[in-house]
C-alpha cells in the first residue's frame, strides 16, 4: 500500500489591543489596520481555524522532496473553496442570465452545470465533500 506525506495546517489568529485617537470609529479602524507594529501581539488558540491540507507527496517523509500531488478540493481551506467556487458560480450565472436576456433557452448542458454548481456550493457551506465535477476528465472528487 502506498505511503503519502501530507502537510496540514490551520490559521492561528494573532490579536492586539491598541488605542488610537480619532474623530470617528471608522477612522480609528483605519488607523488600526494601517498600523504595522505588532509588538506585544497575543495568539488566540481558542479560535484557531479549521485544519486543511496544504500539500501531499508520495513516499514517507517526502515533503518538498519531489513533485507534489494535487490536493483534492474538498480538503482545501474552506475560505479558498468558497472563493474558487464563487468564480464558477459567477460564470454559470452570466451564461444563464445572458440567455434569459436574449430570450434564448439555456442548453441542458448549462442547466446541468448550474445544478452541479448549486449542489457544490451547498456542500461547501455545509462543510461537506460535494458532488464530482461533471466536466472533470480525471473523475476526481470535487
Amino acid at each position: 500500500m502506498p505511503i503519502y506525506t501530507v502537510e496540514t495546517t490551520y490559521h492561528l489568529p494573532a490579536y492586539r489591543h491598541r488605542s488610537y485617537e480619532a474623530e470617528t470609529p471608522a477612522q480609528a479602524c483605519r488607523l488600526a489596520i494601517e498600523d504595522e507594529d505588532w509588538t506585544g501581539e497575543k495568539l488566540d488558540y481558542e479560535t484557531a481555524g479549521e485544519n486543511y491540507v496544504t500539500g501531499i507527496w508520495q513516499g514517507a517523509d517526502a515533503a518538498y522532496e519531489g513533485p507534489s500531488i494535487p490536493v483534492p478540493p474538498r480538503f482545501e481551506e474552506g475560505v479558498q473553496r468558497r472563493a474558487t467556487h464563487f468564480e464558477v458560480l459567477l460564470g454559470v450565472l452570466k451564461i444563464v442570465t445572458a440567455n434569459a436576456v436574449a430570450g434564448r433557452a439555456t442548453s441542458e448542458d448549462w442547466l446541468a452545470k448550474a445544478s452541479w454548481a448549486i449542489e457544490k456550493a451547498e456542500a461547501i457551506l455545509a462543510g461537506a465533500r460535494g458532488p464530482d465535477d461533471p466536466s472533470s476528465t480525471d473523475g476526481g472528487p470535487a
